[in-house]
């Protein structure tokens, strides 16, 4: 049986963008894209469009942009569309009465190995777990929170240094190949969902600001595994207070590596020689700071940092 398929896509950032753009180029029915309301950002406060709005204008897609997915306008200009199929990356949780709405279900990608990683952030919490491998995951959505029935899954290797950066980009262009080989079975009736298997779960829940605040008494593959989850973004992030006064400077960590090996240093010591090199003593070795993005400044190469500033009077507080 083949059907054929009128489409409603749904998503905001880039990672939803390549799915997007594979579905087109495969030759589906995109009949409409929903996204987020473009909203005003940066110091100038400039009115944004989402990197799927900007994506389907190009295409000359019809985009809706509901502020509320339950506001009875909107619900009549999804029926309008007349779709068949909806397909989730990367929005917002639905209301049963838009999920529910067509003939063949909504579809949502997930990155990460149901049903562990549910959640806001499975990308930075899987490398935050020292995980060696994620992937993706295609589900038919129900009421839980990704909890559907599975479609389709394709794993990932994730290397010793890979950030949540360069992971991310990956299960891009892997989930882009992904929504296209489920929404092929869909179109050709050769699905065959099964139930998420019940093991012990690990979550991956929304990163706030004090889970990236770093703990420099923890083991050096935690501290290390915190900062590639968190990088580039939100990023992890520590203090460091002048040793004479009570002046304290937040700083990001853009970029670092770890160092195994002994010594003989407090952790969270400071190790500088004010011109190419910046680390920070834990238990098992050595953190070295790579790039960091000092408060009210922008994010430096460490070689370019020490040029105008010096970490000889600073140290970690309460370290």
């Amino acid at each position: 049986m083949t059907t054929d398929l009128r489409i409603v896509y749904m998503g905001t950032p880039d990672f939803a963008v390549a799915p997007l753009k594979a579905l087109i180029d495969n030759g589906f029915n995109i009949v409409g894209v929903i996204t987020a309301p473009d909203k005003p950002a940066g110091r100038g406060q400039k009115i944004m469009q989402s990197a799927v709005k900007l994506f389907a204008d190009e295409q000359g897609i019809n985009t809706l942009q509901p502020t509320n997915l339950k506001n009875p306008e909107f619900i009549e200009e999804l029926k309008a569309l007349n779709a068949n199929f909806q397909i989730v990356v990367a929005f917002r949780m639905l209301p049963e009465m838009v999920w529910n709405m067509p003939e063949h279900g909504t579809m949502n990608l997930h990155a990460s190995l149901l049903p562990q990683y549910r959640g806001a952030a499975p990308i930075n919490w899987a490398i935050i777990n020292g995980e060696k491998e994620t992937g993706v995951s295609t589900f038919l959505l129900n009421h839980e929170i990704d909890t559907g029935n599975l479609l389709e899954q394709e794993k990932t290797e994730i290397t010793p240094n890979m950030t949540a950066g360069e992971l991310h980009d990956i299960l891009m262009e892997v989930g882009a190949r992904l929504v296209v080989k489920s929404t092929t079975a869909i179109a050709n009736g050769t699905t065959k969902p099964q139930p998420q298997s019940n093991l012990e779960l690990k979550a991956a829940p929304k990163i706030f600001k004090p889970d990236c605040k770093v703990d420099w008494d923890q083991p050096i593959d935690q501290i290390h595994d915190l900062i590639r989850g968190l990088s580039p973004y939100p990023a992890a992030w520590s203090v460091i207070q002048d040793k004479e006064s009570s002046k304290k400077l937040n700083f990001k960590i853009q970029e670092a590596n770890k160092i195994v090996g002994t010594h003989k240093f407090t952790s969270g010591s400071i190790l500088s020689d004010d011109k190419t090199t910046l680390k920070i003593a834990v238990n098992g070795g050595f953190i070295k700071l790579n790039k960091i993005q000092l408060e009210g400044k922008k994010a430096m190469e460490i070689k370019t940092l020490l040029n105008g500033f010096s970490f000889s009077n600073y140290r970690i507080e309460n370290n």
